[in-house]
């Protein structure tokens, strides 16, 4: 692996302004303002995997956004590593928060603060460059193939058929995903296991229109004050999920496996001093990790209606809604989930309003096994690279599409992430480690020679 240090240490600058490059486009899927940004960012992919060694590289339409592929077969009989990664990133909202402009990036402090710098630009462009050094040192151990999608934060509606559809394009021994984070550095991790998760909206709905809050209020049921009594009563005070049934397929870890899991270091006063606030909230009986980890959880991501511009209106409005995101944890069904979450706040609803509720997206959680000869790979090349052996952890994170590779790929998935929980993903000011991504570039080939040799 000589000469790929090398080689990094040659390309340093070119690879991260081409990242930098990768990252001025606004490529926001959810946004349909954005959307010929979307396919500027997948053409930009497509230039860069052709450039870097990858064969039959082509965009695949899709009833959305279209799919990146490319390959690189060196022999049929060596295990072959299909990369996933998306180009798509969240909306920049609220701009106003940014400390710059979001898809102009700007290195400080040793970090690139853009949309997407982690989530997902910055990890996905790390298996671009490492497989490009690897060609270029002719020291690529497997069979690689590169599955890049522009709808990953739009819930990759079009990603199953197309997966489906390509059985044999895809076909592979292992996934390998850089879109998680790590503890840091100095204590690498690699996550096993994701959360699930069903997105859903609720719609509640009074009079016919907006009223006089004055000639109305006291007599007319609010739905902004009922929808906020409603999603109070969905936890107790011990912050339990109130639904019924809600906790009936959580998978209960054993005292054995939650003192495992305790063992990745954790300080919870600078948690909370990142974070701004004097004290954490979680449901009863466990810690602040488990919360974020084993245990399922109900969020509101957003909520709105009446009159919320400049100076006064007094009015009792027509209707209230609200974004609800349910992490969920082995063996929950995001299906089953989503039901058992229309059926309660619709008989919770009170008859003065009418309840809607519009499922968006799910996903299954995930379990990836630690004896796997992939798993081995990985711990090994990060061990190599960072010093250190890994951590197995669990994250608070959904990638639906893991499910989807072990059910229609009958394959695992390694989740070799590089970000770190302080790089704001989803948030404003977004940042990436420039040590992050270089290491991950690095430790990325060490993947490949150790899954070649162990897989013998």
């Amino acid at each position: 692996m000589e000469h790929i240090n090398t080689y990094l240490e040659k390309h340093k600058d070119r690879f991260l302004n081409e990242l930098l490059e990768l990252l001025r486009i606004p490529s926001v899927s959810a946004d349909s303002s954005f959307r010929d940004d979307v396919f500027e960012a997948a053409d930009y992919i497509k230039e860069k995997l052709e450039a870097a060694g990858a064969d039959q590289v082509e965009i695949c339409p899709t009833d959305g956004y279209p799919i990146v592929y490319g390959e690189k077969i060196i022999d049929p009989a060596l295990p072959t590593v299909l990369v996933y990664g998306h180009y798509d990133v969240q909306p920049a909202d609220p701009y106003e928060l940014w400390d710059s402009p979001p898809f102009e990036p700007v290195i400080k402090q040793g970090k690139i603060y853009a949309r997407g710098a982690c989530d997902d630009k910055g990890q996905m462009y790390m298996h671009v460059k490492a497989f490009e050094m690897m060609m270029a040192n002719e020291e690529l151990g497997c069979n690689v193939k590169f599955m890049i999608e522009g709808e990953e934060e739009v819930g990759s509606a079009n990603l199953g058929t197309f997966v489906r559809n390509n059985q044999d394009k895809l076909k592979c021994d292992i996934v390998l995903v850089s879109d998680t984070s790590m503890l840091g550095l100095d204590t690498p991790s690699i996550t096993v296991g994701l959360k699930g998760l069903s997105y859903l909206e609720v719609e509640v709905t009074g009079p016919n229109r907006d009223l006089h809050s004055g000639v109305y209020g006291g007599a007319v049921g609010n739905p902004i004050n009922i929808l906020c009594n409603m999603i109070a009563s969905l936890t107790d005070e011990n912050n339990h999920i109130t639904i019924p049934g809600f906790y009936d397929d959580v998978n209960e870890l054993s005292d054995e496996e939650r003192k495992e899991l305790a063992r990745a270091p954790f300080d919870e006063d600078a948690y909370k001093a990142h974070l701004g606030v004097d004290a954490l909230h979680g449901e009863h009986g466990y810690t602040p990790m488990e919360h974020t980890s084993i245990r399922p959880t109900l969020d509101v991501n957003g909520i709105w209606g009446g009159y919320i511009g400049e100076g006064a209106k007094t009015v009792l409005p027509s209707k209230a809604h609200a974004k609800i995101s349910m992490r969920l944890v082995p063996h929950q069904s995001s299906d089953k989930i989503t039901e058992l979450f229309r059926n309660h706040f619709e008989a919770i609803a009170p008859p003065s309003v009418k309840v809607k509720v519009t499922p968006h997206h799910g996903g299954e959680p995930v379990v990836t096994p630690t004896d796997s000869i992939a798993y081995q790979a990985a711990s090994k090349a990060m061990e190599a690279t960072l010093g250190k052996k890994p951590v197995p952890t669990r994250s608070g994170g959904s990638i639906p599409i893991v499910a989807l590779f072990e059910e229609a790929l009958g394959v695992k998935t390694i989740l070799l992430g590089f970000g770190l929980d302080s790089d704001a993903i989803h948030s404003p000011n977004e940042s990436f480690g420039l040590d992050n991504f270089f290491k991950g570039i690095e430790t990325i080939p060490y993947f490949y020679k150790y899954y070649a040799e162990l897989s013998k």
